[in-house]
């Protein structure tokens, strides 16, 4: 019964030691990023009521949430994404504020879910939101602190993949496809499945050219370069526009000087559904997963209370770390803690040198001597 009692539940871990202070070192790295891009911390709970991740939210699923009760009887969720809880805030403390908004955080998140069967279903996620901001110029700015997040951490090498859910959408509207359709195409376009796609554009009369951009969704990505090829399958109105914000986005990346890092894909679409224009992602070896995920959400606050357009970004530090061990990248985290010995006779003299070293600025420690 001991034994058992020194070990976690499945998804959860200890971390200790150097990894411990690597992590911290790596959080301290971000969290300063945020502050040189005028971000101000906030924290909410890491429990709230369900309904601020229920599926009108566009959040994860709700079978994928750790939920409980509380002694009223109302069901409250292990926060499985931090982004709704910013919406509620920003709906109840910033509602009279008309410029933009910049906050960032810190905490934890949960998901429980068969699909994490060996992985951490506990997450520790650095964020960033930015709200009362429609402009392109505040997406390139995300996308940009999310280059410099990479860098931060000391990852030289990573891409970072835009897409937009804009683009999707008008294509779907176009189509006149049925919501359970809807919910199919976007698994056969996740899964990269042309072939399930022209299965599915078989049930529908639509027009080929159209068809045509369905099935091959999954391919459409490639460098800045490919934009204005796909800008031409196409004569949607509202798709090419979406397309433009993306050419207007590299426009301003190249002025940050970070075009080297960038790619698009108009077939990504996130499990996030509240997600309205640009989503992006940034990958590194080491990990099959996003290390840093952001987008638009410009009608989720609108759902709390005053409508307002926000994009954000969030670091998923647990995958960051990963990579950056698989990649060789190490941090001197060590701290230079002095040492005192002493036995009951030296105690006093040895503790006053501990003393002067921790007003020095000096980490310090007495050990006894037995």
């Amino acid at each position: 019964m001991k034994d058992k009692l020194l070990h976690t539940p499945e998804g959860v871990r200890d971390i200790y030691g150097k990894e411990c202070r690597a992590k911290l070192y790596v959080e301290s790295q971000l969290l300063a990023k945020m502050r040189l891009y005028g971000f101000e911390s906030i924290e909410t709970p890491t429990f709230e009521y369900f309904d601020i991740f229920s599926e009108e939210r566009g959040s994860v699923s709700a079978k994928d949430m750790y939920k409980f009760f509380d002694r009223e009887g109302n069901t409250l969720v292990l926060r499985p994404d931090i982004t709704p809880s910013i919406a509620r805030c920003i709906a109840k403390y910033y509602r009279d504020c008309t410029g933009p908004v910049r906050l960032s955080y810190h905490g934890q998140t949960f998901i429980n879910s068969n699909e994490y069967q060996g992985k951490p279903k506990e997450f520790t996620q650095i964020g960033a939101e930015l709200v009362n901001d429609a402009s392109v110029e505040a997406d390139a700015e995300m996308i940009a602190l999310t280059v410099e997040c990479m860098l931060a951490a000391g990852i030289p090498e990573f891409q970072i993949e835009i897409g937009e859910v804009g683009f999707f959408k008008a294509i779907v509207r176009e189509a006149g496809l049925g919501e359970d359709d809807v919910d199919e195409m976007r698994a056969l376009i996740n899964d990269k499945n042309s072939f399930g796609l022209e299965d599915l554009m078989r049930r529908y009369d639509i027009d080929e050219k159209l068809s045509k951009i369905i099935v091959n969704l999954p391919t459409l990505f490639g460098p800045p370069e490919k934009l204005k090829d796909f800008k031409a399958l196409t004569d949607n109105a509202d798709a090419i526009a979406s397309i433009e914000r993306l050419e207007k986005i590299y426009s301003l990346l190249k002025l940050y000087g970070y075009e080297r890092y960038i790619s698009f894909d108009l077939g990504m679409l996130s499990k996030y559904r509240y997600y309205t224009g640009i989503i992006f992602n940034a990958y590194t070896y080491g990990t099959g997963d996003a290390i840093i995920s952001g987008g638009r959400y410009d009608n989720l606050i609108g759902q709390f209370g005053e409508a307002a357009p926000a994009i954000g970004m969030a670091v998923i530090v647990d995958r960051m770390m990963a990579a950056m061990m698989r990649q060789d990248i190490v941090h001197d985290a060590d701290e230079r803690i002095a040492e005192f010995s002493a036995d009951e006779d030296s105690y006093a003299d040895e503790l006053k040198k501990a003393i002067e070293a921790r007003k020095n600025g000096t980490p310090a420690r007495v050990n006894i001597r037995h």
